[in-house]
């Protein structure tokens, strides 16, 4: 067995609707499809410019004890050319941010961490 790549990350969100609007408008995404099996809500989005990116959004309809059942994913990274005007986009967009200027990660590279529109941690990260 050899794992290729990540095929998708799924998140479980509030409201797909509102969810889907939120990656499209502030993060360049693009829906791919949506469903409704009855019991959840799912759209899979991707990044327009890397199709094989994807993630999952998953709004529960039924009553659980916790939408954390499956576990708890920390964050989601994503990579951008140039941060500085990334950040520019996001405060032009009035997504807040957790700090107020890019960090560094452990390799290096310039980092800066913000919520989705569900609380979800998302990280950007210069490549």
């Amino acid at each position: 067995m050899g794992i290729k790549k990540i095929e998708h990350t799924a998140l479980i969100v509030k409201n797909l609707e509102e969810s889907i609007e939120f990656y499209e408008k502030v993060l360049n995404f693009q829906l791919r499809t949506t469903a409704n099996t009855g019991i959840r809500k799912l759209a899979f989005l991707f990044i327009k410019d890397h199709p094989e990116a994807e993630i999952e959004l998953i709004e529960e309809l039924t009553d659980k004890e916790s939408p954390y059942i499956n576990g708890v994913i920390d964050h989601i990274a994503f990579a951008v050319d140039n941060i500085e005007e990334t950040i520019k986009d996001l405060k032009e967009k009035d997504v807040p941010l957790l700090s107020e200027q890019p960090n560094l990660t452990a390799a290096g590279k310039k980092t800066i961490m913000f919520k989705g529109i569900n609380g979800e941690l998302l990280q950007l990260i210069e490549s």
